[in-house]
């Protein structure tokens, strides 16, 4: 057997052997609610450490990994969101996303500037990685439970567009160069608008063209139809990247255009596509870890100067201007205070940092392990308390549906319109109501509903409880009208 055999047996043997420590590493997540990918990136880095062959990966490799992975995670974020849901609070997610990730990024620019004494290029290349959020580290803190709601939205919503947000802010601000001030920021604004105008254009209409694929293709096997729709992202992505716009936006407006809106094969490309974003975070994560050096921190000081941001960052920056922006917004001051403290730090920071150090600034080293300290501080200590101050803050939870491993489908030659199934969330208005005073139009009823895995027949004295799924027909088919019928099942 020759070498090269052998090697690639080793590798395949390294990767498997993460995957499966990775998968293990879930159920000890849950007990304790630190969320999972802490342990990735954690374990990865130490690792590392010892093994100073694992540091060889060249930067530029790592970076390629951590981009498809996003690709997977960013996808699954935005059919997982739907455009249903995110429509009511489009306007609200997208000015945390937006313009939200400018304002902290400057505002954790300015104190790195004044505070630790970098240069301003640095210093605000610094605040741009800190400012994006990872709402599956949300997830993964909160184990069993779900948040319901509009503040779930919300969260899901404006993480989905601060990732994309921070990396075209970023790209801006390395393209700098000797510009003079007035310059770099109409050039910097002329790049974040072009990013995020290229990449929501090409979304929708790469979305709309994907659906309609979907729809009419005729190919000989389930699976196929997974496989489709993960390639049309990939080329969404690759269309919208040679456009000069966000890659990363289009393929998360390309999920919620998708999602909830009738192709072949839905669930299953649903669950695959869940399935790829589990495996994105944990190869994300581990990736980002080996390219740390935790024994080169003392030298960068890194620990002194993280430790400062992450408190910055984490307990005043993000808390003072999300609460400002969310002023305008219908929420309890209960959410507000959540949404505050719950955006988590995760691989895009990281990500970030790396693109700072390819980027040949001087200071690249030093800003991303001060990077690496505020992401696992904030996975840590953030993440660990999640659940207890969603409970103090009173946001609404619910518990996430169990596993069902032995699903029942019926399968359809033809689209089935007019059929619909939704799940009823707790405050929504079919909460606690019963099947016949739900006030539904004329034109829908209630054909089935399904209560901890048991089919129920609907009936006069049938009231519906929080969890149970309702499937519904109806004569009329629109996405305006659908959308009507799904406001009495959706928690306000």
């Amino acid at each position: 057997m020759t070498q090269d055999v052998v090697s690639l047996g080793w590798a395949v043997l390294v990767v498997g052997a993460v995957m499966a420590a990775a998968l293990a590493l879930h159920p000890l997540s849950r007990r304790t609610r630190v969320p999972a990918p802490a342990f990735f990136l954690l374990a990865s880095a130490v690792v590392s450490d010892f093994v100073p062959g694992l540091r060889g990966i060249p930067i530029e490799t790592v970076q390629r990994v951590v981009t498809i992975a996003l690709i997977f995670v960013l996808l699954d974020g935005g059919a997982s969101l739907g455009w249903r849901k995110l429509r009511r609070s489009l306007a609200a997610a997208s000015w945390l996303g937006l313009a939200g990730t400018v304002l902290i990024a400057g505002a954790i620019g300015s104190l790195a500037h004044l505070l630790l004494g970098f240069s301003w290029h640095p210093a605000l290349l610094l605040g741009i990685a800190l400012a994006p959020t990872d709402p599956a580290a949300v997830f993964s803190a909160l184990g069993r439970k779900e948040i319901s709601g509009r503040t779930g939205v919300l969260l899901d919503g404006e993480a989905g567009l601060n990732d994309p947000a921070g990396i075209a802010l970023l790209a801006g601000v390395l393209e700098i160069g000797g510009r003079s001030t007035g310059a770099a920021v109409g050039h910097v604004a002329l790049v974040f608008l072009e990013q995020i105008a290229v990449g929501a254009a090409v979304g929708v209409g790469g979305g709309l063209a994907l659906l309609y694929i979907l729809r009419r293709i005729h190919l000989p096997g389930q699976g196929l139809y997974s496989l489709a729709a993960l390639a049309g992202a990939l080329v969404i992505y690759g269309l919208a990247t040679v456009a000069q716009g966000s890659g990363f936006l289009a393929v998360f407006v390309t999920g919620t255009v998708v999602a909830d809106r009738g192709v072949p094969f839905e669930r299953e490309i649903e669950r695959f596509h869940d399935a790829l974003a589990s495996l994105g975070e944990i190869a994300a994560f581990t990736a980002l870890g080996l390219t740390i050096t935790l024994s080169d921190f003392d030298k960068l000081d890194a620990w002194g100067h993280g430790a400062v941001m992450a408190v910055l960052a984490l307990l005043v920056v993000r808390p003072a201007v999300v609460m400002l922006l969310l002023q305008p917004v219908r929420l309890r001051t209960g959410e507000r205070f959540f949404l505050s403290l719950a955006g988590l730090k995760g691989a895009v920071p990281i990500l970030l940092g790396s693109f700072i150090v390819t980027g040949h600034e001087a200071a690249g080293r030093s800003v991303y392990a001060i990077i690496f300290v505020v992401v696992a501080a904030s996975i840590l200590v953030q993440g660990t308390l999640i659940p207890w101050l969603a409970r103090r803050c009173g946001v609404p939870l619910r518990e996430a549906p169990p596993l069902r491993p032995w699903p029942l489908g019926v399968r359809f030659r033809k689209p089935p319109a007019g059929v619909h199934r939704y799940e009823v969330q707790a405050g929504a208005e079919a909460d606690q109501a019963d099947v016949h005073d739900l006030g539904l139009p004329d034109t829908v009823w209630v054909a089935l509903v399904i209560r901890n895995g048991a089919l129920l027949k609907p009936g006069a004295g049938t009231r519906l409880k929080a969890g149970d799924e309702v499937v519904v027909l109806t004569d009329v088919e629109s996405d305006e009208f659908t959308g009507t019928i799904a406001e009495f099942f959706e928690a306000r």
